[in-house]
């Protein structure tokens, strides 16, 4: 039986839950001061032990969920995280209104610290290459939270890629940066997930942020252990997962099933609308409902990828693809239209008819082309 995803992030959560003892008050200057810092042994020797000085380095949702963990150890003196510094980019991101909300100390893009200021850095969903210079700084090195099961899926967006694949099973790996290339480093830790059925990029994202805040922590727990017991990743099954851009978004009917346009849908849908042409504009399809078994006109077999029917039953725009139909239950054209007043004000005149309908088809909006699991494998990763 399928546990829920938002099951699955409560779950996870509350494996995370710290005794609220010692607990510390958000911010300095609200009735506390900081604790001070006990004299230890300095970070750069040898000895240097927990709880450790953590600069974190990250901007999205995904990296607030491991930043939230970290700022609570530090609060619940749970002796893994003692002082607590954030790196983030400009502008409005989350890493930022999170640590401006916890009055975290924060620094610009790129930092200036002193050698050993920080026993290790933590690095989620940052997006910039660190130096060679930048990680030599830290004693123990940069560990990094990347939502993959490493080496398949390295690159910016292996969650979208995850869903878009169709892949059954991944998961999070914490691993030790190295400079130069993305996501290539030892690994500390790996743990599997295995993918509820028609979930989202953004539901399975929010399951693995909360995984992985659980698996960073245990990290730096057991940091000697886990750094003497790392291992390389293997350069079998290495694949790349590039930015998803919007020229991904156009429809191919005659090329793309129900399955395919299904994990599109889950996989990009929330932030980039699947768009077709029809009668030479853009049509944004929104809402989709997945592979549609109402039926259609007779004759509807016959009918070409592309082929669009109202079906009336459901309130729902219905495309034929290439092996079976697909229904959506509002567009997007000069305004947002549900699919019964897309129907009445556009398609009617064009599907009065199967054989006028052809004047009313759905057309593809970029070169029919197919990247197969081969064509990943042996795409080139980035060397800067």
């Amino acid at each position: 039986m399928w546990m829920t995803w938002a099951r699955a992030v409560k779950l996870l959560r509350s494996q995370l839950q710290l005794q609220p003892r010692q607990c510390r008050p958000l911010c300095p200057g609200r009735g506390h001061t900081p604790a001070a810092t006990p004299a230890a042994t300095p970070a750069s020797s040898p000895a240097a032990t927990r709880p450790w000085k953590v600069l974190f380095f990250g901007t999205d949702d995904f990296a607030v969920e491991s930043l939230k963990v970290l700022s609570t150890s530090r609060k619940c003196g749970d002796s893994v995280v003692q002082a607590l510094e954030v790196v983030t980019l400009s502008g409005d991101v989350p890493v930022k209104r999170f640590a401006l909300q916890s009055c975290l100390p924060m620094h610009r893009w790129p930092p200036d610290i002193g050698q050993g200021q920080f026993d290790v850095g933590v690095v989620v969903s940052f997006g910039c290459l660190l130096p060679q210079k930048l990680i030599n700084k830290f004693p123990f090195g940069i560990l990094n939270v990347h939502p993959s099961l490493l080496p398949r899926w390295r690159g910016p967006a292996p969650i979208f890629h995850t869903i878009l694949r169709g892949d059954e099973v991944t998961g999070v790996t914490v691993m030790q940066i190295r400079p130069h290339r993305f996501d290539v480093g030892p690994v500390l830790s790996q743990e599997t997930y295995r993918i509820q059925q028609k979930l989202t990029s953004d539901e399975l994202g929010q399951v693995l942020a909360v995984k992985g805040a659980q698996m960073l922590i245990d990290t730096l727990r057991n940091l000697r252990e886990k750094l003497q017991n790392k291992k390389e990743q293997s350069t079998a099954g290495a694949t790349f997962a590039p930015k998803i851009d919007k020229s991904l978004s156009w429809l191919v009917w005659e090329e793309q099933s129900a399955d395919d346009i299904d994990r599109l849908s889950r996989a990009i849908g929330a932030r980039i609308p699947l768009r077709t042409l029809w009668m030479g504009r853009t049509v944004k399809l929104l809402d989709f409902t997945g592979q549609c078994h109402s039926v259609v006109p007779d004759g509807s077999g016959k009918l070409v990828p592309g082929s669009v029917f109202y079906i009336k039953e459901s309130d729902i725009v219905s495309v034929r693809c290439k092996d079976g139909w697909v229904g959506f239950r509002s567009v997007l054209l000069k305004k947002r239209l549900t699919a019964a007043d897309f129907y009445n004000g556009y398609l009617h005149q064009s599907v009065k008819s199967p054989a006028a309908a052809a004047h009313g088809l759905f057309v593809s909006g970029r070169t029919p082309q197919t990247l197969c699991d081969d064509d990943v494998h042996t795409m080139k990763l980035p060397t800067t």
